[in-house]
């Protein structure tokens, strides 16, 4: 992926990887892009080619975001004519968000019984091993967490990102490499888990941003117990709502 920087929304110097496949972060890129008025209700997109050129990702991958965002109701691809924006579809009324949720409830509530056995005991010897340098990689995340508030893209980025540090202040490599084989279905289950968090708390981004703080300062004041705790309760609120929904 050398060609990377090429593209209309670079990384900034010093960025960590987005911890997702090439085709995920493609799709994140143009939805930001798409959400900031990059490219307007109306614009044509460049073309596949185009696009994998400024990516540094193979076409396939590029058809696979674009296929993504066109299911999303954000794009609309025209045979022979070329991949145009459009605008955001509104929201979902709140009232009919259990019936949205019924039929991937089942799958969601199998990734959070694993996240959550997972990643409390994660952050509980997260507390007890991390190093100073892990502290500040995860105050790292919750700074950036902090800054995407109000972008949902950059929120789940962050999000996947600081489950993951938590992983890596464990100094246990073999939890890393479980934590980073879950990737693409942890990012799949933080948009939903996000999505439920605050449809079940009619609550904030800022409300969620604490929660993670709350994880963090446990783990920063080695107190294992209570960093499992947390962490805990982080994952099972939601798993709470999907039982109600069930």
């Amino acid at each position: 992926m050398t060609n990377r920087q090429e593209g209309p929304s670079a990384l900034p110097a010093g960025e960590a990887p987005r911890p997702m496949k090439s085709s995920e972060w493609v799709q994140a890129d143009l939805l930001r892009q798409l959400d900031d008025g990059t490219f307007a209700p109306g614009a044509r997109l460049p073309s596949v080619d185009e696009l994998s050129r400024r990516y540094g990702v193979g076409r396939s991958t590029v058809r696979e975001a674009i296929s993504a965002l066109k299911a999303m109701g954000r794009l609309a691809v025209r045979q022979g004519g070329g991949t145009f924006a459009l605008a955001a579809p509104p929201p979902a009324p709140a009232r009919d968000r259990p019936a949205l949720w019924s039929g991937r409830a089942a799958t969601l509530k199998r990734i959070l019984e694993v996240r959550r056995v997972l990643e409390a005991g994660c952050a509980a010897l997260a507390a007890a091993n991390r190093t100073a340098e892990d502290v500040a990689a995860l105050e790292a995340l919750v700074a950036e967490m902090e800054r995407g508030l109000g972008d949902q893209s950059l929120g789940e980025q962050a999000d996947v990102k600081f489950h993951l540090g938590v992983a890596a202040a464990t100094r246990n490599p073999l939890l890393v490499d479980m934590m980073e084989s879950l990737t693409e279905r942890l990012h799949d289950s933080m948009r939903d888990t996000r999505e439920l968090w605050f449809y079940a708390e009619q609550s904030t981004a800022e409300r969620l941003l604490r929660e993670h703080r709350s994880i963090l300062e446990a783990i920063r004041d080695g107190d294992a117990a209570e960093a499992q705790r947390r962490m805990e309760a982080h994952i099972a609120k939601v798993e709470q709502v999907l039982n109600e929904l069930a």
